[in-house]
């Protein structure tokens, strides 16, 4: 039987997604020295446009992942993690994402992430993400590094 990846949505104060957000929490922490909490402290989960999944595989929660309005036509992805290597769990979270936001009637996602993160570098510009100047708040910062794809 094949492993099936399932995505809920969900509002990431629920139970069922502290266990996951936390963990990608340490797990930055631990590799980069900054838990990237403070970059998700301004979620409006009454607001249509924040949207915050995890994925289960198995009745495991194995993964997450979010976006965010930045303006009308614009979405930030936020918080992306996958428990388990080459499972497909990043891929899944991502298009829902992608679709969930061209839904919505987003044209472009943008991200960020640290230069440092290897993997995280190679799995955006695997699904097509281009790199962009550094935006908002992570201008002038060198450890970071932008990403930007159309949805149109």
């Amino acid at each position: 039987m094949k492993d099936s990846i399932t995505i809920v949505t969900i509002n990431p104060d629920d139970k069922k997604a502290f266990e996951i957000t936390e963990e990608l929490s340490a797990n930055l922490l631990m590799r980069f020295g900054s838990s990237g909490k403070n970059s998700f402290t301004d979620w409006q989960p009454d607001n249509s446009k924040f949207v915050f999944v995890i994925a289960e595989l198995n009745n495991e929660i194995v993964g997450c992942g979010a976006f965010r309005p930045v303006d009308e036509n614009t979405a930030e992805v936020k918080r992306m993690y996958s428990k388990l290597p080459q499972k497909k769990i990043g891929t899944s979270i991502l298009t829902f994402l992608e679709e969930k936001a061209k839904n919505i009637g987003f044209t472009n996602l943008v991200l960020e992430t640290r230069v440092k993160n290897h993997e995280a570098v190679q799995f955006y510009t695997k699904h097509k993400y281009q790199v962009i100047p550094n935006y908002g708040k992570y201008i002038n910062r060198p450890e970071a590094i932008c990403f930007g794809k159309s949805l149109k």
